[in-house]
This record gives structure tokens, C-alpha cells and sequence, in this order.
């Protein structure tokens, strides 16, 4: 179980991170409304830059603590804790504008993969 859970925080950590940083300015058949790009995508939810800013740097600061997890593990509660209620926004989101399920599939894999490592952190 410990190497599932290791490998979960690889995967949630990394995509968070490939969201944030690599595919930032693209276009993804995930983004909200008809957005090319990040800043497109919270303008399409109403929310001004400095909300994209906030939530950009606490995923990417709660996909960092997930990769210190691997060595000091009281970092994964916190963060998987924080980005599971950012995952909620993100779906709370889609559904404000009415996007299709499918725009919402990234947060809600992410929502469950952050409700395992939760529920990890107690059962260790």
C-alpha cells in the first residue's frame, strides 16, 4: 500500500504541476468554456487574475509538499487536504457555466485521488 500511495502522489503531484506550468497557455479539450488558455478559462468563471494566481500557487505549492511527502510524510495531509477542496472549486466551476461531465473529469479523478491519500495519511 505504501508504493500505491507513493505512486498516487507522483501522479496527482506531476499533474497538477503539467497543468500549471507546461499546458498553462494551451488549449485542452478540460478547459472551462471555450478557453485557450488558463487566464481565458478564469475569466470564463467570472474570477479575476489574482484568484488564477492564488489558485496556481497553492496547487503548485500543495503538488511540491506532495513530492516532499514521499520523504517526510506529515506534508500529505495538508496538502491533499487543501488541493481536494481546490478540486471542488475546480468542479464547482464547470458546473457554474454549465460545462459538459467531461470538462470536470480531470478535478473529479483528482478530488478521488486526493480522498485516497487522505484517507492513507490516517490509516498509517
Amino acid at each position: 500500500m505504501e508504493y500505491l500511495t507513493i505512486a498516487i502522489q507522483i501522479f496527482v503531484a506531476l499533474g497538477i504541476l503539467n497543468v500549471w506550468t507546461l499546458r498553462f497557455g494551451k488549449q485542452t479539450q478540460y478547459r472551462g468554456g471555450n478557453a485557450k488558455n488558463m487566464k481565458e478559462e478564469f475569466s470564463n468563471y467570472s474570477l479575476p487574475p489574482a484568484v488564477m494566481t492564488i489558485v496556481g500557487i497553492l496547487k503548485i505549492g500543495c503538488a511540491i509538499a506532495l513530492l516532499i511527502g514521499i520523504f517526510i510524510p506529515q506534508t500529505i495531509l495538508p496538502a491533499t487536504s487543501l488541493l481536494g477542496i481546490l478540486m471542488v472549486g475546480a468542479i464547482a466551476m464547470h458546473l457554474k457555466i454549465k460545462d459538459s461531465l467531461q470538462k470536470s473529469l480531470p478535478a473529479a479523478c483528482m478530488l478521488i485521488l486526493c480522498g485516497y491519500l487522505v484517507y492513507a495519511s490516517f490509516a498509517t
